[in-house]
C-alpha cells in the first residue's frame, strides 16, 4: 500500500473521530443549554444581571465552539488539498 493511501486513510478516520466526538460533545452542550436555560427562567431569586451574564457566556461557549470547528474543518481542508495535489 502507498504511504499517500495510508496518510489519506488516517487522515480521513482522525477526520471522522474529530466530528463524531465534536457532535457527541454539542450535543452534551445542547442538553445542558436547555437544562439552564429552564433554571434560569424559574430561578426567581436570581437577579436579572446574573441570568444575563450566565446567558452571555452560554453564547460565547456556543460561538467558540463553531469557530473552533470551522478552524479544523479548514484546517482537515487544507490537508485534503494537499494530498490532492501531491498526486502524479
Amino acid at each position: 500500500m502507498d504511504q499517500k493511501t495510508i496518510a489519506k486513510q488516517m487522515l480521513q478516520f482522525n477526520k471522522t473521530a474529530f466530528d463524531n466526538s465534536f457532535s457527541a460533545l454539542n450535543m452534551v452542550y445542547e442538553q445542558n443549554n436547555k437544562m439552564i436555560t429552564t433554571f434560569l427562567d424559574q430561578a426567581v431569586w436570581m437577579p436579572a444581571e446574573g441570568k444575563k451574564a450566565i446567558r452571555d457566556w452560554l453564547e460565547s461557549y456556543e460561538k467558540g465552539c463553531v469557530d473552533f470547528k470551522k478552524l479544523v474543518d479548514e484546517g482537515y481542508q487544507k490537508v485534503e488539498t494537499f494530498f490532492a495535489g501531491s498526486e502524479s
